[in-house]
């Protein structure tokens, strides 16, 4: 219903208690109107009749010309003693009597037409508001009603409001369930391959005690605790159970705390680490998972960087954000990696044996966790990129 159809209903529903209550009032101010002139006469009649007895049969002669029935008023005077009764000196009145009547009858008549009206419309915007929630619950797609500015409409509001909600929560359930089912699977193939490798060099120590073996079955171990602790770690975040500690921390002090905690891995790579002050930036951050999540970039970086190259570190500050950016000197990200790189378990092209594919996705959750985003790009010149940007608000 538009605004044009309500406007008229309202004016509709205005004219008819406008004509009943005209009626109404027509029809008692005409019957109080009768009764003063009939006491009006009577009093008068009385008065004459008191003063010259008389004069009683001069008035009666006169009230007899007046004369239209003979019932008696309940009302004690000298006319209705005179057998004589209101309406017999209310000469036109009949007329009025008929127009308010037909007035309370035409208000009558729209005001139930307009009741009769919105009540249908108002059973045929219940009726389909009822329908559209039975095909929803029913599983039945989504359909969108047409607008209507009525009553309703703030109820038809509230349920699209409620049935898109419920959709976005089950959307979310379903990716969430499948999401898991993906991580399962790749925690099992995460699990499979050091646990092999272990059995089989226990195998092999059986026949041919070697410390190799025995190397080969530390490594493991370290791969698997690292994994253990990689996923608990996923846990609490995905949990929201990750307790950070946030306060004004220098930039330049999280790069260079971070890049010590590699020191021996960018030795044995053959790769060196640039990291310059470029002045004072302040971020309010966790200091401790800050780090770690730039150790994971800087690691990634190192992987990928050919030996004798630098890995190298930037920052800057602005009234929006704090920029960092780490990026290396090698061949780039392969183009069918880009958009899956932060990805949990997704190893790339190129990616080291060593690595589980779980690096850069904790290095954006915590990053993401305090106000930050991360992304990643080739450089023009060659080699890639890293971009953090912590904002201010």
């Amino acid at each position: 219903m538009s605004i044009g159809e309500k406007r008229k209903q309202i004016l509709l529903f205005v004219l008819s208690v406008s004509l009943i209550a005209t009626a109404l009032t027509a029809f008692f101010v005409s019957e109080h109107d009768s009764r003063m002139q009939f006491k009006v006469l009577a009093d008068f009649c009385g008065k004459l009749i008191e003063r010259d007895p008389d004069q009683t049969s001069a008035i009666l002669e006169v009230l007899k010309s007046k004369e239209g029935g003979a019932k008696a008023l309940e009302e004690e005077n000298i006319l209705t003693s005179f057998g004589y009764r209101q309406s017999d000196f209310t000469e036109g009145r009949a007329a009025v009597y008929w127009m308010a009547g037909a007035g309370f009858a035409v208000g009558s008549a729209l005001f139930l037409a307009a009741f009769w009206y919105w009540h249908k419309k108002s059973s045929s915007r219940i009726r389909m508001l009822t329908d559209y929630l039975a095909k929803i619950n029913s599983g039945g797609e989504e359909v969108l009603l047409d607008i209507a500015e009525d009553d309703h409409s703030r109820l038809q509001d509230e349920i699209y409001k409620t049935v898109t909600m419920l959709y976005r929560t089950r959307d979310a359930a379903l990716e969430a369930k499948k999401n898991f089912a993906d991580n399962l699977s790749n925690i099992a193939h995460q699990l499979k391959t050091p646990i092999t490798a272990i059995s089989l060099s226990n195998q092999m120590m059986e026949r041919r005690p070697c410390a190799d073996y025995t190397e080969q079955i530390r490594r493991q171990l370290g791969r698997l605790t690292y994994l253990e602790e990689a996923l608990l770690l996923l846990s609490r975040i995905d949990a929201g159970a990750l307790t950070l500690e946030r306060r004004a921390v220098d930039v330049f002090t999280v790069l260079t705390l971070a890049a010590d905690n590699l020191q021996e891995l960018f030795a044995e790579a053959g790769v060196l680490i640039d990291i310059p002050e470029m002045g004072e930036a302040d971020i309010v951050v966790d200091l401790d998972w800050t780090m770690e999540a730039v150790i994971n970039l800087l690691k990634n970086c190192m992987e990928h960087a050919p030996q004798g190259t630098s890995v190298h570190c930037s920052y800057e500050e602005n009234p929006l954000y704090v920029r960092i950016r780490i990026w290396d000197e090698g061949a780039g990200i392969a183009k069918e990696d880009q958009s899956r790189l932060f990805e949990r378990f997704y190893r790339g092209k190129g990616a080291k044996d060593t690595g589980i594919g779980i690096g850069l996705c904790l290095a954006k959750a915590i990053i993401e966790m305090q106000n930050g985003v991360v992304s990643a790009y080739n450089l023009p010149a060659g080699g890639a990129c890293f971009d953090i940007r912590f904002y201010s608000h």
